[in-house]
């Protein structure tokens, strides 16, 4: 029941990526222009009739956002009470520490007017987040607990590629968030070529950060690619081989939605896409590179399970 109650929260924090996404990609971030209020009301009896244009985006983050938090309670609560693993009753803590100061990070955005640093640390500690609901969920399973029964090898070089490629994604995420909240995503407004040339032919501060992240997923591509024959090479357990590829796929999705996201000119639903995909790309990650660590911890896993 525990192992899935993580996974039903990782899932909400999904819609919770996508509903932050939405915020930025329509532009409402101040749609809502008090925090906690929603226009003086609280925030949970705000009248639905209310709920229009951008208010509805902005508004359905927060509650949506509230309802991960509560169910992050529950999550750390639960683990703090059934759990033998110190340190799992710990990384439950911090899950719940992270939710709320995301909450405060989105509260600060909008009291603030949209300044580009909060918001940026607003997005990158929501992948953090993620990756905490993620990695609860894996530690969990059964098949984690109980060592995945030795299908996995000690493979020192696999370990060292997964780890890299899994900074390397959370790296990129951040160049993006940069460009995304300094309003850089039509920097270099054409694809796959820059103002018509394979480099710019100018420069500004948008149009290096915007220039970064174009390096940066071809960076993550030869990553992926590297960790996942890596994978494939020296392994055969279902356990890697079936995350590595996924994360092919992933990247595939992920280079195209941004590829189109230029293109279209930042469609707002995929310009959102991009963001929740390059999520996905990250979680996916790493659980890859946890599996490949699980050979350093002893042998099977006791643990606590609730009925």
């Amino acid at each position: 029941m525990l192992h899935r109650f993580a996974k039903f929260v990782a899932g909400c924090t999904v819609l919770l990526v996508l509903a932050g996404s939405l915020v930025t990609s329509t532009d409402s971030g101040l749609s809502v222009p008090d925090w906690p209020t929603t226009y003086g009301w609280n925030m949970f009896t705000f009248p639905p009739s209310k709920w229009v244009g951008g208010i509805l985006y902005e508004h359905g983050h927060r509650l949506i956002a509230s309802t991960v938090g509560f169910l992050t309670i529950v999550l750390a609560v639960w683990l703090w009470m059934s759990e033998s693993r110190r340190w799992m009753k710990w990384l439950g803590a911090g899950a719940l520490g992270a939710v709320i100061a995301q909450g405060v990070l989105g509260g600060l955005t909008v009291m603030f007017f949209l300044p580009a640093p909060i918001s940026t640390a607003h997005a990158g500690l929501a992948e953090i987040f993620f990756c905490m609901t993620v990695a609860i969920a894996l530690f969990t399973s059964p098949r984690w607990i109980d060592g995945y029964r030795g299908h996995i090898v000690s493979d020192r070089n696999l370990r060292i590629f997964a780890t890299t490629t899994t900074a390397i994604v959370y790296c990129q995420i951040l160049v993006g968030a940069t460009m995304r909240h300094t309003g850089a995503g039509l920097a270099i407004p054409d694809f796959p070529l820059m103002f018509g040339h394979l480099w710019p032919t100018h420069w500004d501060a948008k149009i290096a950060v915007h220039f970064t992240h174009r390096a940066g997923a071809l960076l993550v591509a030869i990553s992926v690619l590297a960790t996942a024959t890596t994978v494939f090479r020296r392994t055969t357990a279902g356990e890697l081989r079936r995350p590595a590829a996924l994360l092919i796929a992933l990247v595939i999705v992920q280079i195209t939605l941004g590829a189109f996201t230029v293109l279209s000119r930042r469609d707002v639903w995929i310009n959102s896409l991009h963001v929740v995909c390059g999520a996905l790309v990250l979680t996916t990650s790493l659980v890859l590179t946890l599996r490949t660590w699980r050979v350093k911890f002893s042998g099977p896993v006791r643990a606590a399970r609730a009925a």
